[in-house]
């Protein structure tokens, strides 16, 4: 099973219904809850990262059983969606963009599978997102018409409150353009894995202080929900014309420490 996908906030489901079936799986971090689905005609694990019925907050994800599952059945490339929120007024509400560096600004969430058993080990994040998957996103929206950011800053906090105004203005001063809650600690555990992970974000709203209006959760869900049949094109774009190859970025050796 090359190709998974993990559903953010909206998409809690994929694929052909008739063809799809759960296959929870056993790992050492807890039971990856995943389910096997039909795209393009390949078997394509999902996992929605919120729970079917979005009943996990973000910052009680269990990132680690995630991966580990999709890593224990094979999976070699990650796509991901996820709804977040702009600070950047040149990316508006209904775009889409493509992260490809983040700020991480969590806090309490287990973030690696390197625990010391094996030694001290350093992963390099140069390019946190895959290359390759992240061209595809681009050459897949591009076919189907869309107009897609293609780089941009992520900045990913702890949740699950929204961000008060002067956070958002530090964010901005830092380089960032996006702003969500569940980037990091996955991107990071699909590296350590050896995972090609890329990510694709529904712009949902302006950040906290952009707008008049306060931020209000439903509002975001009910955009993000318009926006799922979009976002399953281009993943089923990329994973039916994927053409395999070597992937030097995202399976590299980790240093390690004596």
């Amino acid at each position: 099973m090359r190709f998974a996908i993990i559903g953010g906030t909206g998409f809690c489901s994929v694929g052909d219904v008739g063809a799809r079936h759960a296959l929870p799986v056993q790992t050492d971090y807890g039971v990856g809850p995943v389910e096997v689905v039909s795209i393009a005609g390949q078997e394509v694990a999902f996992i929605a990262r919120h729970g079917r019925d979005h009943t996990v907050p973000p910052h009680l994800i269990n990132y680690r059983a995630n991966i580990a599952a999709l890593k224990a059945l094979g999976v070699t490339h990650i796509l991901a969606s996820a709804a977040v929120g702009t600070l950047n007024a040149a990316m508006q509400p209904g775009d889409f963009a493509l992260p490809d560096q983040f700020l991480d600004f969590t806090r309490g969430r287990p973030s690696t599978f390197f625990d010391g058993k094996s030694g001290v080990r350093h992963l390099d994040m140069t390019r946190p997102y895959c290359p390759q998957l992240h061209e595809e996103l681009q050459r897949a929206g591009t076919f189907l018409g869309e107009d897609l950011h293609p780089a941009a800053v992520y900045v990913c906090t702890e949740g699950p409150r929204f961000e008060t105004t002067a956070e958002i203005e530090m964010f901005r001063q830092l380089g960032g353009d996006l702003v969500g809650m569940t980037g990091v600690p996955e991107a990071p555990l699909a590296r350590e894995a050896g995972i090609c992970y890329a990510a694709l974000a529904v712009i949902t709203n302006w950040a906290a202080g952009m707008a008049e209006r306060p931020l209000d959760h439903d509002e975001i869900s009910a955009h993000m929900s318009g926006q799922m049949a979009t976002v399953q094109r281009i993943f089923a774009s990329v994973i039916e014309t994927w053409r395999e190859r070597p992937c030097f970025n995202c399976r590299p050796s980790t240093s390690e420490d004596a």
